[in-house]
């Protein structure tokens, strides 16, 4: 005859189990305490790469654009903050002060065009205001479509209008 689990048996089986949710909740905090690591010693490394590479990302549009979009692929946006590090470096500078630069475009030729421009046109103007000295940066339409993702914080009064080509 077989006997039936008594109480001892349940007992040990849910000692068992607590130990194994402890054994995992240990096994998780490890995890996120090196993972945390990590993210820091990344961090640290981006931060010298943009000093080491500040003038190079502020000149080069292409470098620039990779520079972002490499940003953006690990959760980081050096654009969006306004405070600490990146602000230091002046990254997210370059946009905002061209996102300044389309509106200004956009309000002068509002009498010709409704304040609608194409982003070819756009850019045209702004590399003319601009000038075409060496310390001024290139400016590519990803830079202006950056740019113009920022004016988003005054609502819809800014914004790209996408219009298709006929073929």
């Amino acid at each position: 005859m077989r006997r039936k689990a008594g109480v001892g048996a349940i007992q040990k089986q849910k000692l068992e189990q607590e130990k194994y949710r402890d054994k995992g909740t240990e096994i998780q905090e490890n995890q996120f305490e090196q993972m945390s690591k990590q993210m820091d010693t990344f961090r640290v490394n981006l931060e010298d790469f943009a000093t080491k590479h500040k003038t190079e990302i502020k000149k080069n549009a292409r470098f620039r654009r990779q520079f972002t979009e490499m940003c953006a692929s690990i959760g980081v946006d050096p654009l969006a903050s306004g405070k600490g590090f990146w602000s230091v470096l002046g990254i997210g500078d370059f946009y905002y002060e061209l996102a300044v630069q389309i509106v200004e475009v956009c309000m002068a030729t509002n009498y010709k065009n409704g304040g609608l421009i194409s982003l070819d046109e756009l850019r045209t103007r702004l590399v003319q205001a601009r000038g075409r000295r060496k310390e001024h940066q290139e400016i590519t339409n990803e830079d202006l479509l950056a740019a113009a993702k920022k004016l988003r914080i005054f609502g819809n009064g800014f914004s790209i209008v996408p219009v298709g080509r006929a073929s």
